[in-house]
């Protein structure tokens, strides 16, 4: 284990640099050896320095790299310097009451715990890291460790999310003896973590495991509703796991898609995280107004949830706002919720022919309105489509909804860089004077009717707003 260590560091440019440089007694710690264990590269270097200040010691390698430094967090002596490349990261600080041993030990858990020493390459690895590492396992250090700093009971999911590894009984265990304990960090904290769990890989695993320790209900406790929709002809799931298996399909939507489709969900556009992260966790919440517009009809049996969508994008607002999630966040969620259904409902319209002029002015209206999301909603609705198999369900029906959201997808990815902003060809001065009318709830729903008009391609020109709005007034 020495040797693919020290192969490791020796062929990192940035830890050979400081090494040549440093006489130091510096260590790498947490994920950079949990990455260099499981073979990976690592972009985000931590680093404990033993015998210097923390902040001083950072100051002093800035220039080997050309970094911009960055407190952050003065009281715990945490700094950041950011590479020109803008990827690469070293993290920089000083062990816990200055002693290494009781810095590791204070860590929340062992995988994270297990340090190197970059100029010999020794293993300092006091609770069985290595072996968990090895063994793909997630374990705790202390119990009291999660009391110290409750945020460590979500960062055992975040792991498992972005890892894939499994739970110690041990574990599972102190995360539900001290599970009440997740609303003491700060919210932002929470939140945080929650969007770094949902960008993992197997968030949906994550999410089935946070649920057996009652910390998905302390932090969403929405899901109760969820678990009250049984299975019926069109889901094959209760709705909580049609919930998690509409997160699974998502990711695995986009890791089976092209690279102009990744590069897409890969963005970062709010929030500090990626597009597939929000994605997922929409997916997560997409029917939440499903229990609250339940109802099953007494002639067929069937189960019926009118305008869930609709309701569900509600319901998302202040649960988002009481987590602290940002306007942009909230508005994209929530929106991926209200239009769920939205892709589909446009290409299953029978009389419409996709191939033809029609086809494609419809298409265009979906685009306009959903803007850069387009890539995303459908991904949902594909996920959404996928999750629910139910025995009215036949392969053909979802083969049929897929291709054509496909199609839809295509057609979007084929003109999307020529698509250009809708002009505004009146504005609300311009209509009032037209019509001699006054600011009204009556001018709101003109501007709204003229916005809908130039979404559909019916309004392109001022002269023709000018009529449209004449005609909509008459």
């Amino acid at each position: 284990m020495n040797t693919q260590i020290k192969t490791k560091i020796t062929s990192d440019k940035i830890l050979k640099k400081i090494a040549d440089f440093c006489d130091n007694e510096i260590y790498i710690v947490g994920g950079t050896v949990r990455d260099f264990l499981m073979g990976k590269e690592s972009l985000d270097r931590d680093i404990i320095v033993a015998d210097e200040d923390a902040k001083t010691f950072a100051l002093k390698i800035q220039p080997l790299f050309d970094a911009v430094f960055v407190p952050l967090d003065e009281v715990n002596k945490i700094y950041r310097l950011v590479l020109p490349d803008k990827i690469n990261y070293i993290d920089i600080t000083n062990p816990i009451e200055g002693s290494l041993h009781k810095d590791l030990m204070r860590r929340d858990l062992t995988i994270n715990a297990v340090a190197v020493n970059i100029r010999t390459s020794e293993v300092i690895d006091l609770c069985g890291g290595v072996t968990d590492i090895k063994n793909h396992t997630i374990n705790y250090i202390n119990e009291h460790n999660f009391e110290d700093d409750p945020l460590r009971l979500l960062r055992v999911y975040r792991f498992q999310s972005t890892l894939g590894f499994e739970l110690t009984p041990e574990t599972i265990h102190a995360v539900c003896k001290f599970v009440k304990l997740i609303h003491k960090p700060a919210v932002e904290r929470i939140t945080h973590e929650l969007i770094l769990l949902f960008g993992g890989k197997y968030a949906d695993k994550a999410l089935e495991n946070m649920n057996k320790t009652w910390i998905l209900e302390e932090l969403f406790p929405v899901v109760n509703e969820l678990k009250q929709v049984p299975p019926n002809t069109h889901h094959h799931l209760d709705l909580f796991h049609h919930s998690l298996e509409t997160v699974r399909q998502i990711q695995l939507i986009y890791e089976n898609s092209s690279d102009e489709i990744k590069e897409h969900m890969e963005r970062v556009d709010f929030g500090g995280a990626p597009r597939l992260a929000h994605l997922k966790l929409a997916g997560f919440l997409h029917d939440i107004g499903k229990f609250s517009t339940w109802t099953i009809e007494e002639d067929t049996g069937r189960h019926r949830f009118i305008k869930h969508d609709d309701v569900g994008a509600k319901m998302a607002v202040p649960l988002l706002k009481k987590l602290h999630f940002s306007n942009k966040q909230i508005d994209y969620i929530s929106s991926m919720i209200k239009n769920h259904i939205y892709p589909s409902q446009v290409m299953s319209a029978p009389e419409i022919d996709f191939s033809t002029q029609n086809g494609e002015k419809v298409m265009m209206r979906y685009i306009r309105k959903m803007d850069e999301n387009v890539i995303d909603n459908i991904i949902l609705a594909k996920a959404d489509r996928l999750s629910a198999r139910g025995e009215a369900v036949t392969d053909e029906m979802v083969e049929n909804n897929l291709s054509r959201l496909t199609l839809l997808q295509n057609y979007y990815l084929s003109v999307r860089d020529t698509l250009e902003p809708l002009p505004v060809l009146l504005d609300g001065n311009e209509i009032m004077k037209l019509l001699n009318i006054k600011p009204s709830k009556k001018l709101g729903e003109i501007l709204s009717a003229l916005h809908e008009a130039q979404l559909s391609g019916d309004v392109t020109t001022k002269d023709q707003a000018v009529e449209f709005v004449l005609r909509y007034n008459y």
